[in-house]
């Protein structure tokens, strides 16, 4: 029988698709419950490599005969060998080309919706890291915000939609991803914005986002407005863009809140995420969409796959903010959080140009799962 080899491009349309899909995973177990291709129609099934080195005779029953199965590891090899192993014993059967480390690194680039005068806004759904990045297009411009550290992926896309890169802005210090977007930058002559309250100890230059920063893109006037949003970062900034959308960085998601401790300053910073979350966006239109810079869990991607939903609709359903005892709030954004992402003290080392790893090392720093929410 066949064996195919699946590019993450493929898997993620099955994502977004809805479709059926059976996962054999032969990482270790602990490596598969703190993460794995999520997909509303997923099945699993973990059996650690080493278990399957006599044969997968056992393991046979086990898989499903009317499904696409998917063979994963963590970098290729050991799915390569086990997808074999299960053809010769007369199953079809597809391996993930680079395992979880390109699952990890792959963008898909979905159309938000229009803009005032032709505009475009984009969202760059990382699926397999929960990052979520966006590009503002109109009459020949763009801005991206929030771009992790793939820049081709980005500077490509400008040049299919034949844009000219000119604004690159970071909502904050990112702390679980690598940005890219200095580099982008540095690459298109765009000017790079970062807030300075999060900017104190970087190492390059900037241009200041500050409360009411305004920047236009095309002659159109798409403009994107900066909204002060502390207390994921004591910087943390938002967007309004073309008085439809609000782009929320790490201080909103779907289903959860921001959370305030990847500065080591939870306690200090818990009163300015309560004030942005209960006060400064109550003020804002609850016809905004909101759109964050990350999700959490597969439920948050709406049918088309884009992760967006109505700011009114947040305030009605989203646990985070409707926590009346303020003591409560507290307690629950300080003391019961889940566990702080992989190396993200490093990594935000990396976002200040302190260090500069290896590219295998941003790989590793960056591995597993989004952790940026409580929730």
């Amino acid at each position: 029988m066949s064996v195919l080899k699946w590019n993450a491009a493929q898997v993620a349309k099955k994502v977004i698709d809805n479709e059926e899909l059976f996962i054999l995973d032969v990482r270790n177990v602990d490596a598969f419950e703190d993460w794995k291709i999520d997909g509303h129609r997923f099945e699993y099934l973990n059996i650690p490599y080493f278990e399957l080195l006599d044969g997968v005779e056992d393991t046979l029953p086990k898989i499903p005969t009317d499904k696409d199965v998917l063979v994963v590891c963590a970098k290729e090899g050991s799915s390569v060998m086990v997808a074999e192993m299960l053809s010769e014993a007369g199953r079809d059967v597809a391996y993930l080309d680079g395992g979880m480390k390109t699952w990890s690194e792959y963008l898909e680039p979905i159309k938000v919706g229009d803009l005032t005068g032709g505009g475009e806004l984009y969202q760059f759904v990382r699926l397999g890291k929960g990052c979520l990045s966006y590009m503002v297009i109109s009459e020949g411009e763009a801005a991206i915000i929030d771009a992790v550290r793939f820049t081709d992926v980005f500077i490509n896309f400008a040049e299919e939609k034949n844009v000219k890169i000119k604004y690159v802005l970071d909502t904050h210090l990112h702390a679980d991803h690598i940005s890219g977007g200095r580099h982008i930058a540095a690459a298109t002559g765009a000017l790079y914005y970062l807030p300075p309250k999060d900017a104190e100890e970087v190492v390059f230059d900037y241009t200041p986002l500050v409360d009411g920063t305004t920047v236009q893109i095309g002659a159109s006037n798409i403009e994107v407005g900066a909204i002060y949003s502390p207390g994921h970062t004591i910087g943390s900034t938002s967007f309004v863009i073309d008085s439809k959308y609000l782009l929320t960085g790490d201080i909103l998601f779907i289903d959860s809140i921001g959370r305030p401790d990847l500065a080591g300053l939870a306690a200090d910073w818990v009163g300015d995420l309560r004030n942005t979350l209960y006060k400064r966006f109550r003020e804002l239109s609850d016809d905004l969409l909101v759109l964050p810079a990350h999700f959490m869990i597969i439920d948050e991607l709406n049918e088309d796959g884009t992760v967006a939903k109505r700011l009114g609709q947040l305030f009605a359903e989203n646990h985070g903010l409707n926590i009346e005892d303020e003591a409560e709030f507290r307690s629950i954004v300080t003391e019961q959080l889940p566990p702080q992402p992989n190396a993200y003290q490093e990594i935000r080392q990396v976002n200040m140009g302190k260090i500069t790893p290896e590219l295998d090392e941003q790989t590793e720093m960056e591995i597993g799962p989004n952790r940026c929410a409580v929730r």
